[in-house]
This record gives structure tokens, C-alpha cells and sequence, in this order.
């Protein structure tokens, strides 16, 4: 069972964060499926009517901030996913968090920050 119904992340650029998770999602079959003017929402190509994961302007009003110390971490396939995670999102503006490779816990992950300071990794499982 999974231990999340979804994910969401603050934006004050909803055109510039749709142009940048339609880009870095793409290998990881991550799209789309719903804009609204108050969230867009992106579910997996398996489960494409399951929203997972959605960017949206804060209900209070404030700008939109990161949390320090908060990473969303997406699973990849392969290791070759990751690695094209992290070059299309650095192509697409991100700032890197750190580049692909083999971390403490044997794993295969790569980091980047998004325009709104969001840290966001990918992860290709070796341990299993």
C-alpha cells in the first residue's frame, strides 16, 4: 500500500512550473492531465485518472516558498531515467542538488531544485 494520496508544491509561476515538470517528468511517464486556475495536476501513464502530484498557488495568498529540510523523491526504472531526469531539468533551468550517481545507501538518485527552490530527486533502486 502506498503511504501517500499525493504530492503538491507551491508555485508563483504556473506557466514557467508546467513547462518545467511537463519536461522533467517525461522519462519518468509523468504527464499532465489537468490545468486549473488554481492547481495543475500530472498523474503516472499507468494511472492517468490518479492525481499524484500537483502544483498550486498557496490558499492563503502568500507567495509560494520551499520547506527547508522537504524533498519530493520520484522512483525511476533505470538508472539511464535518472540521469535523463537530471540533464532535462538542468537544461530547463533547475539548479543542481547534485548530479546522478550511487549515494550512502547504495541507490542510484539525482537532485535539482526547480524555479520556486522545491527539491526534487529521482531515485533507481539497486537494493532490492
Amino acid at each position: 500500500m502506498n503511504i501517500f494520496s499525493f504530492v503538491m508544491v507551491g508555485s508563483n509561476d504556473y506557466k514557467k512550473s508546467s513547462k518545467f515538470y511537463d519536461a522533467v517528468f517525461k522519462p519518468l511517464k509523468i504527464k499532465k492531465v489537468v490545468t486549473t486556475d488554481k492547481y495543475i495536476g500530472y498523474s503516472h501513464s499507468n494511472d492517468p485518472n490518479e492525481l499524484k502530484f500537483y502544483i498550486t498557488k498557496p490558499r492563503n495568498g502568500e507567495l509560494a516558498t520551499y520547506g527547508n529540510g522537504t524533498m519530493i523523491t520520484f522512483l525511476a526504472e533505470t538508472k539511464e531515467i535518472v540521469n535523463e531526469f537530471h540533464e532535462i531539468a538542468l537544461a530547463n533551468g533547475a539548479v543542481d542538488e547534485g548530479f546522478p550517481g550511487i549515494r550512502e545507501d547504495g541507490d542510484y538518485y539525482a537532485y535539482v531544485r526547480d524555479f520556486d527552490g522545491n527539491k526534487i530527486a529521482v531515485k533507481c533502486i539497486f537494493n532490492k
